[in-house]
């Protein structure tokens, strides 16, 4: 089935040059991004039509253009419901699009609510709490080590060595910092101080399959114990990948399938997990809109890892969804 694809994404370089800063723009995608995606529905013998943002979007929509699917990759820029946008506006307009719907998009990026969910189905999760206002700081009930990071980024955005913590007063001060600069809650963990994990997952429901699981290993130079900020976006200097096939990776990729299908994510992403102090891995975050930077972004770098090609992901992605479309 040939189709008319239309693509959604927000590009970093149209809000750098609005002002908005390094980190800010991290989650939105670079030129390159964009045309690796294009060759590769093109050469899956797609006709593509690069849409743009969501005012685009809506401006093409009154206009009355139509697409037999949307590939959407837009993460937004505000508000918990952000990442839901785009699918939103297409459902309206009985739009078929790749990825998941609005309401996993929206949970997804709210990670306190996602851990709620996660931890009503019995999946394994870190103890944890989310804070709202500065004078909740005190009443946070969880043992040191602690992790603080924003509740509704991506990208590790505010995650820093200073984002494990061992003392109430460090606690006061990063949560304080945290609100102040991201004006969103701060979600609190239990710090989990064994291995790091990443699942890649391809398709939808008990048709998702695990396309890979990669290591995360933090070089002598990085910032110690946390994949933070700095060290992903530094991360062919900080960090070094690899594919493990023990039993701990075979449980971390059935919590990550079980993680995937139970909360509805569709078509690709990811599943992050670390593991606890006895060694079992513990969900951390869903991402149901990931990266797909060929080099850099984590779903495609495990695939390279495992010699699939981009192409190949990107079949597995638009094969999920098409399923879709002939119902």
């Amino acid at each position: 089935m040939n189709l008319t694809i239309g693509m959604t994404y927000d590009l970093r370089s149209d809000y750098l040059a609005e002002g908005y800063g390094e980190e800010e723009t991290a989650e939105f995608d670079r030129p390159e991004t964009i045309d690796a995606l294009e060759a590769a529905l093109n050469a899956l013998g797609h006709s593509s039509d690069r849409i743009g943002h969501a005012k685009s979007l809506v401006k093409r929509l009154a206009a009355g253009d139509r697409w037999d699917i949307v590939f959407n990759i837009a993460e937004g820029l505000r508000g918990f419901g952000r990442e839901s946008l785009i699918p939103a506006l297409l459902d309206a307009y009985d739009i078929p699009y790749v990825f998941s719907d609005p309401l996993v998009l929206s949970l997804a990026l709210h990670k306190g609510m996602t851990k709620h969910v996660i931890r009503d189905m019995g999946i394994p999760t870190p103890a944890f709490a989310v804070i709202e206002r500065p004078e909740q700081i005190g009443t946070v009930n969880l043992p040191f080590p602690l992790f603080a990071k924003p509740v509704a980024e991506g990208t590790s955005k505010g995650i820093s060595g200073a984002s494990k913590i061992t003392s109430p007063e460090a606690l006061n001060a990063v949560c304080r910092g945290l609100l102040t600069q991201f004006s969103q809650p701060v979600l609190i963990e239990t710090f989990l101080p064994g291995r790091e994990f990443t699942v890649g997952i391809a398709g939808t429901g008990m048709n998702a399959e695990a396309v890979g699981i990669m290591e995360v290993h933090l070089l002598p130079q990085a910032e110690k114990d946390i994949y933070s900020y700095s060290n992903k976006e530094n991360y062919k200097k900080l960090v070094r990948y690899s594919l493990p096939q023990d039993a701990t990776a075979y449980e971390a990729t059935e919590i990550a399938l079980a993680s995937w299908r139970e909360l509805g994510c569709r078509d690709g992403g990811r599943v992050d997990l670390r593991s606890d102090a006895a060694g079992r891995p513990n969900f951390m975050e869903v991402n149901p809109l990931p990266g797909l930077h060929p080099e850099n972004s984590d779903l495609p770098i495990i695939c390279n890892l495992k010699g699939v090609s981009y192409e190949t992901l990107i079949a597995k992605i638009m094969a999920s969804a098409m399923r879709r479309l002939t119902r």
